[in-house]
């Protein structure tokens, strides 16, 4: 992001925020939520905030650049912390997220398809706008899946950064 000095007619960039939202019970998001904010940080003048869906507020969604939401897969749907979250936000945001980047992760203990429409079908609502394939971790999170979360947060980052998208 850019902001305009006026007393010298130059620009100069100011922080790119990243909202990652997750639930965890098992620890499995967690450990991939952590590698999205892991890479994201790697991205230059970026602030990342990492917060549990129950904690999320739809301030910190309205103040950031891009959003990383991550869920379990419960039932073949998201987590009811994810819809809790999407829930208490969506009425405020309308008209307020137009277009914001978002990602999503997945730990599943099937296929993640399920989750994954879930949280798409809400995404599209809001009006967000998919920036990278999600990245899906089925059974036990390994270091591929850590190392795709990682990049999932870099490519975020940079795209928010840059504003490409």
């Amino acid at each position: 992001m850019h902001a305009r000095n006026s007393a010298e007619g130059v620009f100069t960039r100011t922080m790119t925020k990243i909202l990652i939202v997750f639930h965890s019970q098992s620890g499995n998001t967690e450990k991939m939520a952590r590698a999205v904010a892991d890479g994201a940080r790697g991205i230059a003048d970026t602030e990342v905030l990492l917060v549990r869906a129950q904690d999320a507020s739809l301030g910190d969604l309205l103040d950031a650049d891009g959003i990383a939401i991550g869920t379990p897969e419960n039932f073949g749907y998201m987590s009811g912390m994810v819809k809790d979250f999407f829930d208490r936000t969506y009425y405020p945001a309308q008209e307020k997220v137009f277009r914001k980047p978002y990602v999503v992760f997945i730990s599943a203990g099937n296929d993640g398809e399920g989750a994954l429409r879930s949280v798409e079908r809400i995404a599209q609502g809001y009006k967000f706008k998919k920036v990278y394939d999600p990245v899906i971790s089925r059974g036990t999170v390994t270091e591929e899946d850590l190392a795709r979360c990682r990049e999932l947060g870099s490519i975020l980052a940079a795209g928010c950064r840059e504003r490409i998208y």
